[in-house]
């Protein structure tokens, strides 16, 4: 997000998370043999991989593992921007190791009652029950915010407990409710911070215009098409979220009048959390709509 080129960190969280993803302890090794306290840019690290891994057809997922252990330890400790926190997602697994806490979407978890196809009538009805009290219960999440209580948020939190421990005798019903039970911290990560929202439907708004106009054009034709075409949704989505006219931004940019203050400035003035921007999409592994301060200046 500031610009500059990636880098791959081998200090000891990266050596933690290589074991948390189920790299042998032979490998493991060989790398802190290797690399332990160095700080790779992408060529260096290409140059490593190749060595442990001469054939380029082996060890794809090993390869993957060690790039994404080393990267996010080289984000959580550098110091040229904020680290981000909390990540509002879907519960991608992709994003589990980039924050120190997770919450996770209202609108994805609530999506897999609606997946859910009863044949027998009755198991129809207590589905339709459930997702009324589902529903009604998000609704008064909604209406939690910085000024409520800590009485009101115990309040929520053991009315959770009672909603996701109902047993209806639908027994596919039953287990999804237990696999929202297990999420209760990540579902109410809102009343440890009441600032965050209860979906990621916006990130994904904004995601899915790259969607759309990948369904119609297909794909760009050289990087700098690539980075013109992403820079250009960027400024047109930030600006729709702030409520700026993209049309008349970019004319005064290009025209030098610089009459209109950048986008970044905008989003300052409007308290716009960071966190807002850095929610997840789901199996694309879209990180949001992250916007750069390069392309929004």
């Amino acid at each position: 997000p500031d610009g500059k080129a990636r880098g791959y960190c081998f200090n000891e969280e990266a050596f933690d998370l290589l074991g948390e993803f189920g790299l042998s302890k032979k490998l493991i090794a060989q790398l802190r043999e290797r690399v332990f306290g160095k700080i790779l840019d992408e060529a260096q690290m290409q140059q490593l991989l190749g060595s442990i891994f001469p054939d380029p057809g082996k060890g794809k997922i090993r390869r993957t593992r060690i790039m994404e252990a080393a990267a996010i330890a080289a984000y959580h400790q550098q110091t040229d921007f904020p680290i981000v926190d909390v990540l509002l997602s879907d519960g991608a697994p992709q994003f589990r190791w980039l924050t120190r806490e997770q919450a996770l979407c209202w609108v994805h978890d609530g999506r897999n009652y609606k997946k859910l196809r009863p044949v027998v009538p009755v198991h129809g009805e207590k589905l339709d029950n459930f997702r009324s009290t589902y529903w009604n219960y998000y609704q008064k999440l909604f209406e939690f915010g910085e000024d409520s209580s800590h009485e009101e948020a115990e309040a929520l939190s053991a009315k959770f407990d009672q909603l996701f421990s109902s047993k209806t005798g639908y027994p596919v019903l039953d287990e999804r409710i237990a696999k929202s039970k297990d999420k209760k911290s990540e579902l109410l990560m809102v009343l440890k911070h009441p600032e965050l929202p209860l979906h990621n439907n916006d990130a994904e708004l904004g995601a899915r215009a790259q969607v759309r106009k990948r369904d119609v054009s297909l794909h760009t034709m050289t990087k700098d098409g690539t980075k013109a075409n992403d820079t250009f949704l960027t400024i047109v989505q930030t600006a729709k979220k702030l409520g700026v006219s993209a049309y008349e931004y970019i004319y005064d940019r290009v025209s030098k009048r610089f009459c209109l203050p950048s986008l970044a400035e905008l989003i300052r003035e409007k308290r716009i959390p960071e966190k807002d921007y850095d929610t997840g999409e789901g199996e694309g592994g879209v990180l949001g709509v992250v916007y750069s301060q390069e392309n929004i200046a």
